[in-house]
């Protein structure tokens, strides 16, 4: 079995509740959708064929124990689960970053689970998968990438008629520069809001173009 790898590399998790854990982040290649703001188009194609065996390899070498799975969307490969599994009956602490546009049921349940709801700024939001909304436990994390006020209104909306934030960490991500994270912490204090404000704090850390770090 094998996967197609866009890169792999030790890193430092940029999102999720997690920012800021030493990581290995190993992209996939390919994507069905194609966000407005989306930052890792070179993903889309290309890429290096790899056995799981030689994955794990990789990624034990490291030395590091937290492993992001990302792409791209890394749910497109049939081998991503049996990857995921390796990992987690490894010992890793695994978080998958997904689209919501595919199921995310097969994903390991030991495995964390971030959970993209794509806002109207996106432009596909009609591709979500909206039944993945009942298969979060606990662990799992909701997020909405915004690009303006009717991005933030909306992500409202859903959270208030799904009754995110009860369980599930609702993180609140701006798109790096277009909208100000002054501006959403603003509307979220306002608002009295349940979600994590999330700054992808490696754009902050290097430069937000570079690749590899």
């Amino acid at each position: 079995m094998t996967l197609t790898i866009a890169e792999l590399y030790p890193s430092i998790l940029g999102e999720s509740t997690h920012a800021g854990r030493p990581c290995v982040l190993v992209r996939l290649t390919g994507c069905n959708l194609r966000c407005s703001y989306c930052d890792s188009a070179f993903a889309f194609h290309g890429g290096t064929e790899r056995t799981l065996e030689e994955l794990l390899a990789e990624v034990r070498a490291t030395g590091l124990r937290w492993v992001l799975i990302t792409g791209g969307e890394p749910l497109l490969q049939s081998g991503i689960i049996a990857f995921i599994d390796q990992l987690v009956d490894e010992g890793f602490s695994v978080l998958v970053e997904t689209s919501g546009a595919l199921d995310i049921g097969p994903v390991n349940p030991k495995a964390i689970t971030i959970l993209d709801i794509k806002c109207p700024g996106s432009g596909e939001t009609e591709k979500m998968h909206w039944a993945n909304l009942t298969k979060l436990r606990p662990r799992d994390e909701v997020k909405f990438v915004i690009s303006d006020r009717r991005d933030y209104e909306w992500s409202r909306q859903i959270i208030s008629e799904q009754s995110l934030g009860k369980e599930n960490a609702v993180l609140f991500s701006p798109v790096h520069g277009v909208i100000t994270p002054r501006d959403l912490a603003q509307w979220m204090l306002e608002d009295r809001s349940p979600a994590h404000l999330q700054l992808q704090i490696h754009k902050y850390i290097w430069e937000p173009g570079k690749r590899g770090v």
